[in-house]
């Protein structure tokens, strides 16, 4: 019964997962389809590295912390539990993005002693920086307490609003790079300010404090080695459009920006309807040292991810003219030839994270930054050769060299094909019963 029970619960959470997915994807490529008819290749270009830079701030200084609370989060016997999680985990992606918007503002200050005028766009990035964070921080929570719901609202909500925002200021004011940011600003405040109410639990009064378990340094010590690792996967995502740009130029950017939006969206949103369904199940399994349980969810999703590759290259690849005819506009075009490229190297990027989660569920971090450094070395020297050598084409060339090297070693380090054996599980998950976890679900 409980097993029917959790498996019921596994596909109302796939329903609002993929409704979430879906909606946000649609939304998010028919902004840009509008987007690219309004602003040029330069100020698409500009829009990209700015948001290159959001995405750091993102990675870097608040996703290791979120990771470490969605983690942690199977392990908290009541509410009051969560709640402290929650507190620790919002404190210190708070701290650290406050650090990261503070580093930003001294970047453009400098970038603004050669190119005047450029320091707005820097405010702008900060900006954005903060209602990402907070976007990302309730999101990912919620995710966390299998609130797929309420998660899926709040994501949709601000997919639709960001391109809505972006164009109408577009179309109203100007077609500049300074309106598109202030949408996207706008956009995630109003969705931020909706849906926060929802997203931290909160005590019982009758709780007694001596219950809750102090969270901080579990926190940090999953969180810290996750930092270089989350700066090595914002340099293999997204680097190539910086080597573009010193090599090249800001409409180049914009062209192979644009292009590897459309094509990344596709197996990225596929990819985050599996993971959204199976991650947290697959790390309750291993919390409960379900060790069966926990192998089965693995092969059943990296088999899922395996198709979703195959068929999703093989699709684009004969279909990316009329992809690109109805995703781009036509100044857009010659970028066309990227997307099978782009494409084999998405799916690997699927690939590597799906076969990499036995070294999450372990918490075994360390040897997870050891698979994403093989990953950044990799593109760290093919990007600029073959970008020298090819230009937009070896920038789209380099995504399956290193996100293969990057899977192939995830592989050999998570070693997917053994079960995880008691030995790997914490002393208190262990001790955890699964009635206590399955009450922890339901009121989570």
């Amino acid at each position: 019964m409980l097993r029917l029970l959790k498996e019921k619960r596994m596909f109302g959470d796939a329903f609002w997962v993929l409704f979430g997915q879906l909606v946000s994807a649609i939304a998010l490529l028919a902004g840009t389809r509008i987007l690219t008819e309004l602003v040029t290749p330069e100020t698409y270009g500009q829009v990209a590295l700015l948001n290159g830079f959001v995405a750091l701030g993102v990675a870097v200084f608040s996703y290791p912390f979120v990771c470490a609370g969605m983690r942690l989060l199977p392990e908290c016997p009541d509410i009051a539990s969560q709640a402290a999680l929650f507190k620790v985990v919002f404190k210190l992606a708070a701290w650290s993005t406050g650090v990261a918007v503070v580093l930003l503002m001294l970047g453009g200050w400098a970038y603004s002693r050669i190119v005047p005028g450029s320091m707005t766009l820097f405010v702008l990035t900060g900006l954005l920086l903060v209602v990402t964070v907070r976007r990302e921080l309730g999101i990912q929570l919620l995710i966390g307490g299998r609130k797929q719901r309420g998660a899926s609202l709040w994501q949709t909500s601000d997919s639709i609003l960001r391109p809505v925002l972006a164009i109408s200021l577009a179309v109203w004011v100007e077609p500049k790079a300074e309106w598109v940011l202030l949408g996207y600003i706008l956009a995630s405040m109003v969705s931020n300010t909706a849906w926060s109410f929802v997203q931290t639990p909160q005590a019982h009064k009758n709780q007694r404090p001596a219950t809750v378990r102090p969270f901080k340094a579990d926190v940090w010590a999953y969180a810290l080695p996750l930092i270089p690792m989350e700066l090595i996967f914002w340099l293999n995502g997204l680097g190539d459009r910086y080597v573009i740009g010193y090599f090249m130029s800001a409409a180049e950017v914009g062209l192979y920006a644009a292009t590897y939006l459309i094509i990344n969206e596709a197996f990225n949103r596929s990819a985050m309807v599996l993971l959204r369904v199976f991650q947290p199940v697959y790390f309750q399994s291993c919390a409960l040292n379900q060790a069966k349980e926990g192998f089965r969810i693995l092969w059943l999703w990296i088999g899922c991810v395996v198709a979703l590759g195959i068929v999703g290259v093989a699709v684009l690849w004969v279909t990316k003219d009329w992809v690109a005819m109805w995703a781009l506009a036509q100044s857009y075009h010659p970028a066309v030839a990227l997307m099978p490229a782009i494409a084999s190297g998405c799916a690997l990027h699927c690939l590597g994270t799906v076969v990499s989660q036995p070294l999450l569920a372990k918490k075994r971090t360390r040897l997870l930054l050891l698979g994403r450094v093989s990953g950044v070395l990799t593109a760290a020297i093919s990007i600029p050769l073959l970008v020298q050598d090819f230009g937009l084409l070896g920038a789209a060339l380099a995504n399956p060299v290193y996100f293969g090297v990057e899977a192939l070693v995830l592989l050999m380090l998570a070693k997917p094909w053994r079960p995880i054996s008691p030995g790997h599980q914490d002393a208190d998950a262990i001790a955890r019963t699964e009635e206590e976890m399955a009450s922890v679900s339901i009121t989570a």
